[in-house]
């Protein structure tokens, strides 16, 4: 009887321990694996006389080294186009099918302040800053329906540059990421929405070598990111 009842009283307490060390993980875990699918408007400020706006989308997957600080790698796709071939006095016109490859580290407010009491700081944790390197492969038909470099008002004029080329850029990007939380306190589904302002270090984004800069990518994006696994806990409360 006496065995029975310290096997039972050990058995309580070691199913007492589990239960506690589980519910003080409720909130505390993540995963450290994203993957998300999403798109973007894109303008390039660049050598063309007028800026359009053109999409694109992507697919990212990324590190949590914890719930507030990332590391994104991203695949895009997409196009950009600026210029008029017969409304503006240069000529130019491009039409750019790209495809850029990204690497991005990612601080999000939550990792350097206090939100244990909620309100307002709750709200900012997700607020995050981002840079990287980009490199991006530029492909512009040589047609009239995607390039023209001659003048309007100069038939001799001719604006130099590579239709066809891969470059490098920094991007730097400002954002906000909803995360919404499982039942155990995780957060499994993230909407990422984001501004990108992205610094070409050579010039051919658009097709022209002219002018005293290079060209300047801007895009607004929208990522839906799915946790992916390997969990793991941080150091406070996610939720």
């Amino acid at each position: 009887m006496t065995k029975l009842l310290i096997k039972t009283t050990v058995f309580t307490l070691v199913l007492s321990a589990i239960t506690l060390v589980s519910k003080a993980q409720l909130g505390y875990d993540y995963a450290q694996y994203d993957i998300g699918f999403g798109a973007s408007l894109n303008k390039v400020y660049g050598d063309a006389e007028t800026v359009k706006t053109k999409p694109a989308a992507h697919v990212n997957f990324t590190y949590n080294q914890t719930p507030f600080v990332n590391y994104v790698v991203e695949i895009q796709s997409g196009t950009l186009e600026g210029g008029n071939a017969t409304k503006t006095l240069s000529g130019r016109f491009f039409k750019n099918n790209f495809t850029a490859l990204v690497f991005r580290g990612q601080l999000q407010a939550g990792e350097l302040i206090d939100y244990s009491q909620g309100g307002v700081m709750n709200v900012l944790k997700n607020f995050y800053a981002s840079t990287g390197l980009g490199y991006i492969l530029n492909n512009i038909k040589n047609d009239a329906q995607h390039y023209n470099n001659e003048s309007n008002t100069d038939p001799q004029y001719t604006t130099k540059g590579l239709t066809k080329s891969n470059e490098l850029y920094m991007p730097v990007r400002l954002g906000y990421e909803f995360k919404l939380f499982n039942q155990y306190g995780q957060p499994s589904f993230k909407v990422d929405v984001g501004a990108q302002y992205n610094m070409d270090f050579t010039d051919n984004m658009d097709g022209f070598d002219a002018g005293r800069s290079n060209d300047k990518m801007i895009q607004y994006s929208i990522t839906l990111k799915f946790a992916l696994g390997g969990v793991t806990s941080y150091r406070k409360q996610i939720d």
